[in-house]
């Protein structure tokens, strides 16, 4: 049911900018929501023209935009995206929305979340469609991406009934301390393209059961998937009779993303993107003496010693390095080979890559999709041009795929040192330097020379080198030991990377501030540090 769909209308919208208006210049623009073949799309409220902004109701008077199929670069609806009003309405409405929803009991708050991600299961496989759609990424991550909205959704029922504070013995006699947790108030969630449901799950569902309204501005080039999400749960809100503002969408660009960074009325800003846009947000935030939440750039690698297993090797560093067309923030591009290996390892890896299945995204025996803009084909070849001039060599890849979309080879180069400035650069594309070493103490050493910190991983079955590198030797956020680095776990990450903790044991500390109350229970009033006024 889901193949075939690259048969697209061949018109393309065209909007010029007058007077403070929008014009159409075609105005037969013909896109997939009036296919009858892509039906599906009604099923998740979209239709040709969307608005962009909910805040109780639906609505928006900004810039109309049109997003893209990356598969074949056809249109596929417009949405309308929020004007600064619209964002200042929203974020008034949010904020009343917070007192009412701070007065529900965090239990039946996880009650309201548990049927979010209920209505999220019921649609996953036409919101994975959508993603794949939209983002680019093949059905089966589609799918698996609005299921981790769902699996946190499940997590924060249960955290919804155990969050609280301790209560703490006192060195005074008829006192007691009790640690009280209460929500932030209103947090803002700005995501990005290459996950454009899981990262707004991560932080709405955990920031939900904590008490707090949510206002999301997902990324322009993924607004019918923030716009679907939102109707599904703005459904659930008002089935449960409690304000939509609660959990409210203002689609837009940097201006709006600006402003929230800016507003001191956002008490947290969760921010999921690039290394160089996250420090101007941090920056901004930090000006206001406001929170932030940073999940930022990875420059991840892989250390693969003699004695692994390359039977584990090769399908870890394959999907690592190939999955989302190398566009997750986890994704591998840096591989560490032993020198004794090196060689034997590249030509499985080469054989393996050139089995990977290329195609439509929504097609079932499809692995690899489109990168998933025009722009990023653009980074994907300048990058493989910079790695020739600095020494790199091409084993396989480097080229763009002649067919509609935004397909381009996924491309192996060895022969680079480890400091190689291309090396040290992470581009948002299915790249992955090949990279030797002799001795431990080198690899450990130039694994955590990159700026970033997200995550690496370690093939090795000596248990001695295992726990030197789970020490201080790996300045890493998310370490995996004989285990694909480009798998779902507890975000964010050290240095460049940013900061906080999306998912895990403790997160949902982030989304709340702590006060810690002394009662005196006694008839006594001992003053502090034992003095007496009387």
């Amino acid at each position: 049911a889901l193949k075939g769909r690259d048969t697209f209308c061949r018109k393309s919208t065209q909007s010029i900018r007058q007077r403070g208006t929008w014009v159409r210049k075609m105005q037969w623009l013909c896109n997939q929501t009036n296919q009858p073949r892509y039906a599906w799309l009604r099923e998740l409220g979209l239709q040709e023209e969307n608005p962009g902004v909910y805040n109780g109701r639906w609505g928006g008077s900004g810039e109309v935009v049109t997003t893209y199929c990356p598969a074949n670069n056809e249109p596929i609806a417009r949405v309308r995206q929020a004007s600064l009003e619209d964002y200042e309405e929203t974020v008034k409405k949010a904020k009343e929305a917070w007192k009412v929803w701070a007065d529900v009991p965090a239990p039946k708050r996880g009650e309201i979340v548990r049927q979010i991600g209920d209505a999220l299961r019921q649609k996953i496989k036409v919101l994975g469609s959508l993603v794949s759609l939209e983002m680019g990424k093949i059905f089966v991550e589609g799918v698996g991406e609005v299921q981790e909205y769902v699996d946190v959704c499940d997590y924060a029922v249960g955290l919804s009934r155990m969050i609280g504070g301790p209560i703490l013995p006192s060195e005074r006699p008829g006192h007691a301390l009790i640690e009280q947790w209460n929500p932030v108030g209103l947090v803002g969630i700005i995501t990005a393209f290459n996950f454009p449901v899981a990262v707004y799950g991560w932080n709405s569902a955990i920031a939900m059961i904590c008490g707090n309204a949510c206002i999301w501005k997902g990324a322009p080039t993924t607004s019918l998937i923030s716009v679907a999400v939102t109707k599904i749960i703005a459904k659930v809100l008002e089935d449960n009779k409690v304000p939509g503002a609660i959990c409210s969408l203002a689609c837009g660009g940097a201006e709006i993303g600006t402003a929230m960074a800016r507003d001191e009325r956002m008490d947290l800003l969760s921010f999921t993107g690039s290394t160089k846009v996250g420090k101007q947000v941090a920056l901004m935030v930090q000006e206001r003496f406001g929170r932030s939440l940073l999940e930022l750039g990875g420059n991840n690698a892989i250390i693969v010693f003699e004695d692994a297993d390359l039977n584990l090797v090769i399908p870890s560093t394959l999907f690592a390095a190939v999955g989302t067309a190398g566009q997750r923030c986890t994704t591998a591009r840096r591989l560490f080979l032993h020198e004794s290996i090196h060689d034997e390892v590249v030509a499985k890896l080469a054989k393996a890559y050139a089995q990977v299945r290329i195609g439509d995204p929504w097609d079932s025996d499809t692995l690899y999709g489109p990168l998933h803009t025009k722009e990023a084909v653009k980074m994907y070849l300048d990058a493989v041009e910079q790695a020739k001039q600095q020494g790199g060599s091409v084993v396989c890849g480097g080229k763009v795929i002649s067919r509609p979309g935004n397909y381009v080879e996924p491309t192996i180069v060895t022969g680079l040192p480890h400091n190689a400035p291309i090396v040290h650069t992470e581009t948002f594309a299915p790249i992955l330097y090949v990279l030797k070493f002799k001795a431990e103490e080198e690899v450990f050493t130039w694994n955590n020379e990159v700026k970033q910190g997200l995550s690496s991983s370690i093939f090795t079955k000596d248990l001695g080198r295992i726990f030197r590198w789970l020490g201080y030797s790996s300045d890493y956020f998310s370490i995996f030991l004989k285990h694909s680095i480009a798998v779902f776990h507890v975000s964010c990450g050290e240095k460049h990377t940013g900061g906080g903790r999306e998912s895990g044991s403790d997160s949902w500390k982030l989304y709340m501030r702590r006060s810690t109350c002394t009662i005196n229970y006694s008839k006594d009033l001992p003053l502090a540090q034992g003095i007496k006024f009387q």
